[in-house]
């Protein structure tokens, strides 16, 4: 987030605007996955899903890491208590949406490329 405490708010939910990106963190919301899984899981084309999790990451609401050649994110945990708490009723609202609900069991059902090379 930027240093400058007026713009943090309208960042925060400027980025949080977009269903695609909702929809991303709703799946990064069960753990550190794969971007193969989310493009699988939400069937967007790898371009979309890489564009959106740059500016979830630009905003600092996601984190990543290298595994080969596979990107696998996360949720940042955050210090800022207004990203916790907004994060927080994000979490409870995903939790009970039946959309939500659907995509994240979707999600236990695709086949990683990379769990499939450790087979």
């Amino acid at each position: 987030m930027p240093k400058d405490v007026q713009e943090t708010p309208a960042r925060l939910f400027k980025t949080l605007s977009d269903p695609t990106r909702l929809r991303l963190l709703n799946l990064l919301g069960c753990g550190e996955t794969c971007v193969c899984e989310l493009t699988d899981t939400l069937r967007v084309v790898q371009p979309k899903v890489s564009r959106h999790l740059a500016a979830l990451k630009r905003a600092r609401l996601v984190e990543a890491r290298r595994k080969g050649k596979w990107m696998h994110y996360r949720w940042a945990k955050h210090g800022d208590p207004l990203v916790r708490h907004v994060l927080l009723g994000l979490g409870d609202w995903m939790a009970k949406d039946n959309k939500m609900k659907s995509e994240r069991r979707r999600r236990g059902q695709v086949c990683c490329q990379t769990k499939a090379r450790k087979s």
